[in-house]
């Protein structure tokens, strides 16, 4: 009886610590810090169940999951741009999931294999500091090639791509802007160097140092910059008036993840009308149907795109850095 009475004991601890762990998952994100708490809290709080989340840029998000591969960390990968869920894909470091509620994401937004789905899009711009930028007497600049005159030398900040999908984002960019020539595009890449004051690691940081006026010029994603002018900022943001490039911040499961049970849980609340409606008041351009459109961000029919073509930007991002690092190679701050 004795026996048995502990091992029913043993039974009932070790069911109970299984519990215990399944009220808790970690998750890497991309969202900026403020995003993903209000994101997790919410799934927390209807929930019950804990997310330890874990803040990296896209860069930083695949380099960590591609050394822990063998052993992955996380369960889940919320935000970043497309480009580095299609790049994670193609290494072996994410895996499908059909979930019920990707019905609403209309089919050019998500991976047809099921490796990845678009959550909002973002198109690259100028943010202009209004006040530092009349000290020095120069405008808003208007397009691709307005930032380039030597009158904006060293006033303007970017992104690292090596550790930013928003900057590698500009790279391809450029290169469709330039109809597919790659020598052209980092001619363009080289003279933009010299406007370049500072290569930050997070492709967001940029528009905060201008909103703080402690720079005049950055280039990034509008939503950014949106939110930053929403909450009293004194910038004008611009798109380029030749075309600009945007990204698909994606969402996708990590292979072997410790907990799959609960980021497919998290995957699905992610898709809902709920965690929509959340997620368009950041300013961004939902691609969900149910998703309501917040009235300050732009729409992507005012905004003059190029042609992306994302799986030959994913399968070419190793060659592209590397040759952004050798002819540029801008140091990250």
């Amino acid at each position: 009886m004795r026996r048995f009475l502990v091992l029913i004991t043993v039974i009932c601890v070790a069911f109970s610590v299984t519990l215990l762990a399944a009220d808790s998952f970690t998750v890497y994100t991309t969202l900026e810090e403020l995003a993903a708490k209000e994101l997790f809290d919410k799934y927390e709080e209807v929930t019950g169940i804990r997310v330890d989340w874990v803040r990296l840029s896209g860069g930083e998000a695949e380099a960590r999951m591609e050394a822990e591969k063998l052993n992955p960390q996380a369960s889940i990968w919320v935000g970043g741009v497309g480009l580095n869920h299609i790049s994670a894909k193609l290494k072996g470091l994410t895996t499908p999931y059909f979930s019920r509620a990707a019905a609403n994401t209309p089919e050019q937004y998500k991976d047809p294999e099921g490796y990845w789905i678009g959550l909002y899009l973002g198109p690259l711009a100028f943010a202009t500091h209004n006040g530092r930028a009349a000290e020095l007497g120069l405008e808003p600049p208007k397009g691709w090639f307005d930032i380039l005159d030597s009158k904006y030398e060293n006033l303007v900040r970017v992104a690292n791509p090596n550790t930013s999908g928003t900057a590698y984002n500009l790279i391809t960019c450029m290169i469709s802007l330039f109809g597919g020539n790659e020598d052209l595009a980092f001619l363009y890449l080289k003279k933009l160097d010299r406007s370049i004051e500072m290569y930050t690691r997070s492709g967001s940081a940029g528009g905060k140092s201008v909103a703080i006026g402690e720079i005049p010029f950055a280039i990034g994603y509008a939503h950014d910059m949106v939110k930053l002018k929403a909450e009293g900022a004194d910038i004008t943001i611009t798109v380029p008036e030749e075309g600009t490039g945007f990204e698909i911040a994606s969402m996708s499961l990590i292979k072997g993840g410790p907990d799959p049970v609960n980021a497919k849980k998290l995957y699905d609340w992610i898709l809902t009308e709920e965690a929509q409606a959340i997620i368009a008041g950041w300013y961004v351009i939902p691609v969900s149907r149910i998703a309501p459109k917040h009235p300050l961000s732009f729409s992507m029919d005012e905004i003059k795109t190029v042609h992306q073509d994302y799986v030959w930007d994913a399968e070419n991002k190793e060659r592209l850095l590397d040759r952004w690092t050798e002819e540029i190679g801008g140091g990250v701050e």
